[in-house]
């Protein structure tokens, strides 16, 4: 193989991949990227046998052909060279990497080492990439990446004829979205995605306009964004029943600028118990006050005032919890509504234009 490519198209599509490379795993191949040219392309792939990417840059190619290089490497080569072209080729097992004055050589594992992954050949259905990134955004930091029970993993993505949604929990808190579609078909759908693949998405979708393509195979999820292509294994489990969690008779609501009570929060937090990262909420007619204590720091105090007049009501929350989603949300009010002090409290945008979103957080123990 050998070919002349410009730095700047190769490096963008290797810095997207290496969040897909596993800096640690038991198959040495999995370290590498896939390099395919033929025509006037490049084609890159990456995988960790749970999730691939498949990109492609535009390229001089004066000998088609396949090899792979060390993912991690091969980048940090390329960063690290000038604005400039980059010319790759194959001599006797070793792969050269050359531009202007700089001169290397690379180790290659064998082609055929590398895992074949599914083409999509299921129906194509087309999705808003900008709802598709907005669903990521406010769900998957409430997945967990530690639970032994793997369906909690991920998260349940719902796509139904006239609604997407996107639903992730670590029995903590869940986070629930909804955004309308139009021209969807067929019956609902429910799958699982790993927390890798959502990380990934949402890479993906960062600086892209246009629309998703999205496809199911047998095992595999395919969603197409540009010249890319996210491949997905799903996660086969049952998602716990989340519409049991959101609960329905909280009827203490009150509206917070989302700005004061974020920097309320992020405040108060510094003299929190760095363990629990416990706040209280005290809320009283006409005020509510954010607070915290830890033997090691000390306390803190900040008052919010609010329009409420009904009981006093105390209640703990995890405060990283809270300024996860306060961090998500755009709109400039938010809701919390209370029943009391050992239920599951919500949080929602006030005035959310175009998507319905319900996050669920429980409180700590006083």
């Amino acid at each position: 193989m050998e070919l002349v490519v410009r730095k700047g198209d190769l490096l963008r599509e290797l810095q997207l991949l290496q969040g897909i490379v596993e800096r640690k795993n038991t198959i040495p191949i999995l370290a590498n990227v896939l390099l395919e040219a033929d025509g006037d392309h490049l084609r890159l792939l990456a995988t960790d046998l749970e999730v691939g990417l498949r990109s492609r840059c535009s390229a001089t190619v004066g000998k088609g052909g396949a090899l792979t290089l060390p993912a991690k490497k091969l980048y940090e080569i390329v960063r690290a060279l000038p604005e400039t072209d980059v010319r790759l080729a194959e001599d006797k097992g070793v792969v050269k990497v050359t531009a202007e004055r700089f001169d290397s050589k690379m180790s290659t594992l064998p082609r055929d080492d590398f895992p074949n992954l599914p083409d999509s050949a299921g129906q194509t259905q087309e999705l808003s990439g900008t709802d598709l990134r907005r669903m990521v955004a406010y769900t998957q930091f409430a997945i967990t990446g530690e639970d032994t029970r793997y369906f909690l993993n991920g998260a349940l993505f719902i796509l139904a004829p006239d609604a997407l949604s996107l639903v992730a929990t670590d029995s903590h808190r869940l986070a629930f979205i909804t955004v309308p579609r139009a021209g969807g078909a067929g019956d609902e759908l429910r799958i699982i995605l790993p927390r890798k693949t959502l990380l990934e998405l949402g890479r993906l979708l960062v600086d892209h306009e246009g629309p998703v393509l999205y496809e199911q195979g047998e095992n595999h999820l395919f969603f197409t964004i540009g010249d890319r292509v996210l491949i997905s294994r799903v996660i086969d489990g049952q998602f716990p029943a989340y519409e049991r969690v959101i609960p329905k008779g909280n009827d203490k609501v009150i509206e917070f600028d989302r700005d004061r009570l974020t920097s309320a929060v992020r405040r108060v937090a510094l003299l929190s118990n760095e363990r629990s990262r416990a706040v209280k909420i005290d809320l009283s007619p006409g005020q509510v006050e954010v607070n915290s204590q830890s033997q090691e720091f000390g306390e803190a105090r900040e008052v919010l005032p609010v329009e409420y007049d009904g009981s006093p009501l105390q209640v703990c929350f995890n405060a990283q919890y809270v300024l996860d989603f306060l961090n998500v949300v755009d709109t400039e009010i938010v809701a919390l509504a209370l029943k009391d002090e050992m239920s599951q409290a919500v949080m929602t945008p006030v005035g959310a234009d175009g998507y319905d979103y319900t996050y669920v957080i429980m409180p700590m123990r006083l």
